[in-house]
């Protein structure tokens, strides 16, 4: 009788590309899976996005929402439609409901340069970019989104968003920065420096936010700390990028600098992220939906897989199965290789290599490093 570990994993595949490059991840899981063993992915597709909501009214229907709360993890593809929006012009956007739901209060955003891709910095420096964005992700400017009974309501002529932002709310992200910041200290000796992002100097809700930072960090006196304001710190992405490791930062700053980030290495479609809380999490690209391109098999599912890895890792941590954190770095690996090797060459760097070109090299990939 085998005994290897089952996840539950409730897939959302989507809009536009989110489909494509789900797809082509779960072939690749598959594959990953009976290379490695020692665990099972029970993968179970739901329903979501702004083509539901288009056709239904609905844009997440209570099976969906039932389905995540149940799972071990999500894995996510992407959602929303630039032509489809609710009566206040805002998108369709399930994600956000999720993480408000879940409490997925950390947004985890690796940022690392891959041996082969294409990268617009000239400075051989930027082959050892290697940080993580960490944003909060319950409160911030985004809490008038998660709570509209307690923003004033909108005219013709006037409309307010509200930042909320709490002790509470910022002592839990940064505490998960600095847990980081030490398993990252542990693989690697040169790593480990926490640097706080905010704009204390003149929102007060930051100000909090950074005396919190200083606060937790006296309980971490082993590892370094430091602080940049959000703007100083978007020119220091494009300047140093190789000088952080740990950026935990506010909601919207996050949203805004995890953008720019991925454009350091190649683009939103090399960007993985998790959605991560104390008792769930969810995994998925960074990029939208693109449906400028959906449905021509264009997408580059790179940053779907290294999602997906990121998913791996977690459920193997979380509930001590090794062999899950096993499939994680032979997949991290397989990408590498791919890319490193020049195997392959996704239309985002000028190739030809669509996106099951891409999933079917990584696969190969894994047959050979497993």
């Amino acid at each position: 009788m085998s005994t290897d570990h089952s996840f539950r994993i409730a897939v959302l595949p989507g809009d536009g590309i989110g489909v494509e490059v789900m797809d082509a991840c779960l072939a690749v899981l598959e594959r990953l899976e009976r290379r490695v063993g020692g665990f099972r992915l029970a993968c179970e597709r739901h329903a979501g996005g702004a083509q539901l909501y288009r056709e239904t009214g609905v844009a997440f229907p209570e099976a969906s929402t039932d389905a995540c709360e149940r799972a071990d993890a999500i894995l996510f593809g992407a959602m929303g439609l630039p032509d489809v929006r609710h009566a206040d012009g805002t998108e369709i956007a399930p994600q956000l409901d999720l993480r408000s739901g879940l409490d997925l209060y950390a947004g985890v955003r690796p940022i690392r340069a891959i041996p082969g891709v294409p990268l617009p910095l000239a400075d051989p420096r930027a082959g050892g970019i290697d940080f993580v964005l960490v944003r909060e992700q319950s409160e911030g400017w985004f809490f008038g989104r998660y709570h509209p009974e307690a923003v004033p309501p909108s005219t013709a002529d006037e409309a307010y968003d509200l930042g909320r932002t709490t002790r509470k709310g910022s002592e839990r992200l940064f505490e998960f920065a600095f847990r980081l910041a030490h398993k990252r200290r542990a693989r690697n000796p040169a790593k480990g420096r926490v640097t706080c992002v905010d704009k204390a100097n003149v929102h007060r809700s930051l100000a909090l936010f950074h005396r919190v930072f200083w606060d937790c960090a006296k309980r971490h006196p082993d590892l370094p700390a430091d602080h940049a304001y959000v703007d100083a710190m978007a020119l220091n992405l494009i300047r140093k990028p190789w000088a952080y490791d740990v950026v935990p930062t506010e909601n919207q700053f996050g949203d805004i600098l995890s953008d720019l980030a991925a454009g350091l290495i190649g683009g939103m479609g090399m960007a993985p992220s998790g959605d991560i809380g104390d008792d769930h999490a969810l995994f998925q690209p960074a990029h939208g939906t693109a449906p400028d391109i959906a449905g021509r098999g264009l997408a580059n599912p790179t940053a779907m897989l290294l999602s997906a890895a990121m998913m791996l890792d977690w459920l193997g941590e979380r509930h001590g199965v090794p062999a899950a954190v096993d499939a994680a770095r032979v997949l991290e690996r397989a990408v590498d290789c791919i890319f490193a090797e020049r195997r392959v060459r996704p239309p985002d760097f000028g190739g030809n290599d669509g996106t099951m070109a891409v999933a079917k090299a990584v696969a190969a990939a894994i047959e050979d490093r497993a």
